[in-house]
């Protein structure tokens, strides 16, 4: 049977099911093998070469595969029909080339758009070669991300310590955010007013009109900029009498969306479901393999021929002749290379919708509905409506107003299906009464409204793969990882579906965009993108392209080996101002130390903590901050570096400290006589920030004195420990001797008497008595019959077992533990070393009763001298018969061939 390797076991078992038991169909589980994450796996000066390593969990695959080929050695790769599924296909058939011992004696490559009897069956009549040019394509994107990431993200860590790794197009994606957020923290709103008017038709029908001419002028969008403007505009249309002027109506059509590609999927699915751009295409993925949907990672939008007459069909069943457009809607596709263009996605039967689906996954259903109907609605008839224009105003033309409307003559294909929308636009679709040119339009009410300019909206991450679409930066099969990365390296958090990029985020591409501003402009990264679709059409060398990216890569990052940390430092606090010092308004400093009033303020880093802002007067001042905008509320709060004062006891200042080793109340100041004043740490479970004086207080009396133990006359304490808090019987707390025991919660410390404190030490003594003894057996079943030593019946944590030696057998359910017979109880034994991969008690012994054991140890040697092995094979056969099993279990390894794997899968060769 040929050997068909697929990616997942997901779709090996749906196409297993097509092809029948003619095949073998296995799951290599995705890439079998990558380049090690490490310096030198490429090579530039070795012309590009890769050193790939294969991947732990993928030796059990490959050995499957391994195996199976032995039985048939005629290979069909059956990947995913792209990049990605190319290079896997290039990589198994590059890895099993090279196993010793394996001949294979056919190697083809099959792609299917669609996991269907139909497909799968066609697919296997027209093999082909694995597509090489795809191949140099994905080598150049994985050799360009290589090299960007393990050259960049070295420089990051010098020069920004704490900063992480930079990717490729993940840096350019994430200076797309920050960008962004930069232009909503730089915008200023502007106030502007609008009013409108409830109208009224001689038949008593209302409708809306919007003020549109004021003083025989248009109005722009600022011209009512206050609300007096916009009282006396009111005041305008209340003192005249309106009439209807002009009334327009034009007919309008509206045509469907074309078909989902993999940016359109995931954006709709975001508005739709607020599904994320991952979470989308795992749920595509699990529908695709299980032979609903045509392939997921396309950037096609047109559809087979006869999926054209299957969504037409399907129409004219469900929703009749009109809904049926005359002619077939053609889609043009929009790929950038015709050899990577796949079909859009669609449902692989036009007549199965969710309702007859065999689909139980709620977010499978959920978007399985959606690419239904939006295949169905691009097939559709156009919906048809007529939008009305009224005119209304005054007979001295001081004042005019419009109402907008629309009539839906014919629904279309919004009988199916509605694409969402990222912005609310206007309320042209309104539906209008009947109006007449020249009747009155009577006032029921005029009002103003106040309204304020937006800030551009936060990118989703529907929004922002439709902006990187639009940009040409990242291709389908990379925009849910790009976008993945950089919430996974905390650039940038999500919150209410909203992408917000956080302070590290902001810093790195801060020094991206000054040191390295050319591999984060989109224009560069668009067009290194167009240079590999170029090298997936065959019409360009992966390798020049290579050797000219690192020529000029390589050195921008040589360039960089002598910039001083303090120059990056400068460069960024000026880009960052706006958001690390925002002007407060009172026209003081922004940078002006807080603490002592005289230092400025900046970035700056530590390798452990990564960045903050310090005074510039360290270390007389010790002021810092964690890096990012200043919080007011927690100025108020926070622990300044000389201490936040609570208050008085006595004549002693109490104040909190942040130690090097965490939080600590003081009690007093440092002075030349008290160079070490009493201290103690906060516990954890306290917010160092909201001690107040009282608990201060309540730890600097620590350690309590309980009392005397009443046995034996020594102290016995309360304390909080470095495992939380704890009594100790002891002359003094520093004493190591004694006996400590833990309290249960953190009050104890301070409520603990005598009486109790004097159990929890007796029941600390008590368990360290029965620490190390052996456990008495229940019952002792008699001698092991084969290796000697004694079986007995325990009483354990999860019930009784049964135990010999360091074996140990749990005894079932069904069998009393007084019944159990020494029989039993070996078999039980033998059961459980079988489980754990154990020889059974007494195996060895057994074996030994065999009287021709000796001579097949000693023949095997014999046999391995003659064959020109070394000679240290012979030692065995002079030993003694009585070790006769010792030498048999070597001689039978070495007797099996090249393929004996261990618990791991791996071949040993």
């Amino acid at each position: 049977m040929p050997v068909v390797v697929v990616e997942s076991p997901a779709k090996a078992k749906t196409i297993n099911k097509y092809l029948g038991s003619d095949y073998t169909v296995l799951a290599s589980y995705g890439h079998i093998r990558d380049l090690p994450a490490k310096n030198g796996s490429v090579l530039p000066d070795d012309d590009f070469s890769m050193i790939w390593e294969v991947a732990s969990d993928s030796k059990k695959h490959i050995k499957a595969i391994v195996d199976a080929l032995k039985e048939d050695p005629n290979l069909i790769l059956a990947t995913d029909p792209d990049r990605e599924g190319e290079a896997i296909s290039w990589h198994l058939q590059e890895e099993l080339g090279n196993k010793r011992g394996l001949k294979i004696e056919s190697a083809s490559r099959v792609v299917f758009n669609a996991i269907t009897k139909s497909a799968v069956t066609e697919a296997m009549k027209n093999p082909r070669q694995v597509d090489m040019p795809l191949v140099d394509a994905y080598l150049a994107r994985r050799a360009l991300d290589y090299l960007v990431g393990f050259n960049l993200s070295p420089v990051l860590w010098r020069k920004l310590p704490g900063a992480k790794s930079a990717g490729r197009v993940q840096s350019v994606c994430l200076r797309l955010i920050v960008e962004r957020e930069m232009e909503i923290e730089a915008f200023r709103n502007q106030e502007y007013w609008t009013v409108r008017a409830i109208l009224q038709n001689p038949r008593g029908a209302t409708y809306e009109a919007r003020l549109t001419t004021l003083g025989g002028k248009r109005l722009d969008k600022f011209d009512l900029g206050n609300a007096t403007q916009a009282e006396m505009a009111v005041q305008a249309v209340n003192s005249r009498d309106l009439t209807v002027v002009s009334t327009e109506a034009k007919p309008a059509s509206r045509n469907p969306s074309p078909p989902f590609m993999t940016s359109t999927l995931q954006q709709e699915a975001s508005r739709k479901f607020g599904m994320g751009a991952k979470q989308c295409m795992g749920v595509a993925q699990r529908l695709y393999e299980a032979g609903f949907i045509t392939y997921m990672r396309t950037d096609g939008i047109d559809m087979a021929p006869e999926a054209v007459t299957g969504a037409r069909d399907a129409i004219k069943a469900r929703f009749g002749d009109s809904y049926v457009p005359k002619e077939p809607r053609i889609y043009k596709n929009k790929a950038k290379n015709a050899q990577e263009a796949h079909e859009c996605i669609r449902p692989t039967d036009m007549i199965v919708g969710v309702e007859q689906a065999d689909i139980k996954d709620a977010d499978q259903r959920k978007l399985y509905d959606l690419i239904w109907k939006r295949t169905l609605a691009s097939q559709m008839e156009a919906a048809r409506m007529e939008r009305t224009v009224v005119e209304i105003g005054s007979r001295d033309g001081q004042v005019g107003l419009r109402a907008n409307g629309q009539v839906m003559l014919f629904d279309g294909f919004l009988r199916v299906y509605e694409e969402g929308r990222d912005d609310v636009e206007g309320d042209d679709d309104k539906r209008l009464p009947q109006i007449a040119q020249g009747e009155v339009a009577k006032k029921e009410s005029v009002d103003s409204e106040q309204h304020f300019t937006q800030p551009p909206p936060r990118y989703t991450e529907a929004t922002l793969v439709k902006r990187m679409e639009e940009l040409g930066i990242g291709r389908p099969s990379t925009y849910a990882s790009i976008v993945t990365t950089i919430q996974d390296r905390g650039y940038v958090e999500k919150d209410k579906n909203r992408l917000i990029p956080q302070d590290k985020g902001r810093l790195v591409t801060a020094f991206l965009s000054n040191y390295f501003h050319r591999y984060v402009e989109y224009d560069f990264t668009a067009d290194l993108e167009d240079q590999l679709d170029r090298v997936s059409a065959g019409n360009a060398d992966y390798k020049a392209l290579l050797a000219r990216f690192w020529r000029d890569f390589s050195a921008a990052i040589a360039e960089t080996a002598d910039l001083r940390i303090g120059e990056v430092l400068d460069k960024i606090n000026d880009v960052l101002a706006p958001h690390l010092f925002p002007d407060p308004g009172d026209g003081t400093d922004p940078r002006l130390c807080p603490n002592c009033g005289q230092g400025r303020l900046s970035m700056r880093t530590a390798r452990a903590g990564g960045a903050f802002i310090g005074c510039s007067n360290y270390p007389e001042c010790r002021y810092t901050r964690p890096f990012g905008p200043p919080d007011p509320e927690a100025e108020k709060s926070a622990i300044p570096p000389d201490g936040k004062l609570l208050g008085t006891d006595g004549d002693d200042e109490i104040r909190i400290f942040k130690g090097r080793f965490g939080p600590f109340a003081q009690r007093g100041a440092a002075t030349e006589e008290v160079p070490k004043p009493l201290r103690q740490s906060v516990p954890a479970d306290w917010e160092p920030e909201g001690v107040t004086l009282e608990q201060a207080v309540r730890l600097l009396e620590l350690p309590r004195l309980i009392g005397p133990h009443p046995e034996d006359g020594v102290n016995v304490w309360s304390n909080i420990g470095r495992y939380g808090p704890y009594i100790k019987h002891a002359e003094t707390t520093s004493d190591r001797g004694g006996t400590n025991a833990n309290l249960e919660t953190l009050d104890d410390v301070w409520t603990v008497g005598m009486n109790h404190a004097v159990q929890l030490l007796a029941e600390k003594v008590a368990s360290r008595g029965t620490r190390g003894k052996a456990v008495a057996a229940l019952r002792e079943l008699g001698e092991h019959p084969l290796a000697g030593g004694p079986v007995g019946i325990y009483d354990g944590k999860y019930g009784p077992y049964v135990k010999w030696d360091k074996l140990n057998a749990t005894i079932p359910d069904t069998v009393t533990p007084e019944d159990l017979t020494l029989a039993q109880a070996v078999d039980l034994l033998d059961e459980r070393a079988a489980k754990a991969g154990k020889p059974k008690p007494g195996a060895g012994k057994k074996a030994a009763a065999k009287k021709a054991a000796p001579k097949k140890a000693a023949a095997k040697p014999a046999a391995k001298a003659a064959a020109g092995k070394t000679p240290a094979a012979k030692k065995p056969a002079a030993k003694p018969a009585a070790k006769t099993p010792a030498v048999k279990k070597p001689a039978a390894k070495a007797a099996k061939p090249a393929v004996a794997d261990d618990t791991d899968g791996d071949v040993f060769e």
